[in-house]
């Protein structure tokens, strides 16, 4: 099993990584490889690489710091043009958010993200608290340990439903069938 971790910060290392690399580090103590992409560069060539990863992998954690109290607008473009480039590829695999902040608007972030995966019925991993970390700096981060818990619970509990995944698939319960055509309604007449 593995989960794509995509870093949506201007910053490769920063605050988002830093919370990134907690979900990771307990993922992979629960047996799941994990690979964390720098997505803070919407360009078509790294868009096209996590597309790439998108489909060898079994989940996806999407991280972004918060700019005026919304998701980076390098995390927003780069996942406008992942959803296009990734698309099917999404389809029923568990996905999560995390947002950092200094202060606030990391939940209004996390419904922006939300929504890219709602589109491609992604079932949402939670954890015991909305899925942020506080900090200026990784330092400050790291001093945040209820944020550092919320990290590694969201990790244990992205493992289990991907096992819970893993055990039903071997099983013979497959994801369910899409309906076709997918109907669009026009308001606009």
């Amino acid at each position: 099993m593995k989960v794509l971790l995509l870093n949506g910060s201007r910053r490769k290392e920063g605050c988002t990584y830093t919370a990134l690399c907690e979900v990771a580090q307990v993922l992979e103590q629960e047996g799941v490889e994990t690979e964390i992409l720098f997505a803070g560069d919407p360009s078509d060539e790294a868009v096209a690489a996590a597309a790439e990863a998108t489909k060898t992998a079994d989940g996806l954690v999407v991280g972004s710091p918060v700019y005026w109290a919304s998701p980076s607008g390098e995390i927003v473009t780069f996942l406008d043009k992942f959803a296009a480039k990734a698309g099917t590829s999404l389809a029923h695999k568990p996905a999560a958010a995390v947002a950092s902040a200094r202060r606030a608007g990391t939940t209004a972030t996390l419904d922006v993200l939300h929504k890219y995966f709602e589109y491609f019925e992604m079932p949402l991993v939670a954890s015991c608290y909305w899925p942020m970390v506080h900090g200026n700096t990784p330092e400050e981060v790291k001093q945040d340990e209820e944020g550092l818990q919320i990290m590694r619970v969201l990790g244990r509990n992205m493992a289990w439903l991907l096992k819970c995944i893993e055990a039903g698939r071997a099983a013979g319960v497959e994801p369910p069938a899409a309906e076709t055509p997918k109907k669009r309604t026009n308001f606009i007449r």
